[in-house]
């Protein structure tokens, strides 16, 4: 990417505690440094950033770099997908999952700063469901309701909070009853949740759909059967390690397409609220161009 040319650099204030904001302060006189003509927007919401990313692209903007978390990644994704404009990111979110993914440095916003401008270039994977694309997983279960308690919680901040709203929603969760297509072939089943990754990890981590790649042109799909509460409560922590997949109630597809369908849920992906089941999701491949 040559010195001259004008990136947009979108901001989320409100991400990790004003992380946002401040990975910025760092992030934009860094690229000014090095030769880049920067753009500075700073959306006051989701719809507001979402226009300012959308009118970049189309004023031709070349390279549109976040400073935020997955919500902005994701929000920048639906306006670069199949776009030869790449997204750069300057991680100051909660989760960070694409970024861990990536390689890119999670607490260093000047590191981060310098693989943008590094400008080297990769093609990944989306995950789309009709004109809405995600980048990690699509939560549609359990983790699913834990999202929703999680975003109507104040306090605490960070993985912390995904951990209370965890305990909080094991007092009362039962079993869901499933329908899932699978590239075709039906299968009913019982669970506490069903997962869908293009990427391995969600919500700071946990890394529910282990094995699965950016970039190999698959989904990964994920059931959990059910298991009594305590054995759930025992099996969090192998959402950290990736060891879930050994579990004997884990239990994985992988496929080019899938529709989820089950009574009262609304999905998340990407930690987004991202729509009622039933969902059909595919894999389009090669859809994002990131700088990593």
């Amino acid at each position: 990417m040559p010195s001259h040319r004008s990136l947009a650099l979108l901001v989320n204030p409100t991400s990790g505690k004003g992380r946002g904001a401040r990975a910025a302060r760092i992030a934009a006189p860094r690229l000014r440094d090095a030769g880049f003509a920067v753009r500075e927007l700073v959306g006051g919401d989701a719809a507001e950033a979402r226009d300012l990313a959308a009118a970049a692209v189309a004023e031709g903007v070349e390279a549109l770099v976040v400073c935020g978390g997955d919500g902005l990644v994701h929000l920048a994704a639906q306006e670069l997908a199949g776009t030869p404009v790449p997204l750069g990111i300057v991680p100051a979110g909660t989760g960070n999952d694409v970024a861990r993914y990536l390689g890119i440095p999670r607490d260093d916003p000047a590191a981060a700063t310098d693989v943008v401008i590094g400008s080297r270039t990769r093609r990944i994977d989306l995950a789309r469901a009709g004109d809405r694309y995600f980048v990690t997983v699509l939560a549609a279960g359990f983790d699913a309701v834990v999202n929703e308690r999680a975003n109507r919680m104040r306090w605490p901040h960070g993985q912390m909070r995904y951990n209370l709203a965890t305990v909080a929603e094991l007092r009362t969760f039962t079993p869901l009853s499933y329908t899932l297509d699978l590239d075709g072939a039906v299968r009913r089943v019982e669970g506490m949740l069903v997962a869908v990754g293009n990427g391995p990890s969600f919500g700071g981590g946990l890394r529910i759909t282990e094995g699965a790649s950016f970039d190999d042109g698959w989904l990964d799909v994920v059931v959990i059967r059910p298991i009594s509460k305590p054995a759930l409560v025992r099996a969090y922590p192998r959402l950290f390690n990736g060891t879930i997949a050994e579990h004997p109630a884990y239990e994985h597809h992988r496929v080019r397409r899938v529709t989820v369908a089950a009574p009262g849920i609304v999905s998340y992906a990407d930690g987004e609220r991202f729509g009622t089941l039933p969902l059909t999701v595919e894999c389009v491949p090669d859809a994002l161009t990131v700088i990593a």
